[in-house]
């Protein structure tokens, strides 16, 4: 069944330790992600005058967590909705639906974790913003 989510939102992750050991997080496909995976990637050591993402995808829905450090992230959604996040912590995360422009920069020592519903596939990505924007207005 296809995922009818159209709006990024933010999932708080189960969160286990205490000050004097760490911490722990966890996901599942099962509990708090309204996807299966099939793939996870990271970003790290991208310099703060650098903007990633820059795109949305036809297909793939992705939830984006900042591991370590900070990520602030621009959204444009499909009903035209911008919003503003930020991410400081590891136990929170950003749900971007298909069909959602994001962009997103980094504090200077920030590892950002994206977990994804699909493999990658070229194809699948609106890099144009223009064309994004046409996409939805219909």
């Amino acid at each position: 069944m296809k995922n009818k989510l159209t709006k990024p939102y933010l999932i708080d992750f189960q969160k286990r330790g205490k000050n004097s050991e760490g911490f722990l997080s966890i996901c599942s496909s099962n509990d708090n992600i309204p996807f299966t995976i099939k793939r996870i990637f990271w970003a790290y050591n991208t310099p703060e005058s650098i903007s990633r993402g820059r795109h949305a995808h036809f297909k793939t829905e992705m939830i984006i967590i900042a591991a370590k450090g900070n990520v602030k992230i621009k959204t444009l959604s499909s009903e035209g909705i911008e919003n503003n996040f930020i991410l400081t912590e590891p136990n929170k995360g950003l749900y971007i639906p298909s069909l959602c422009w994001h962009e997103m920069w980094y504090d200077g020592n920030t590892v950002q974790l994206v977990i994804c519903s699909t493999h990658y596939e070229e194809s699948d990505y609106i890099r144009d913003k223009k064309a994004f924007e046409k996409l939805i207005s219909k």
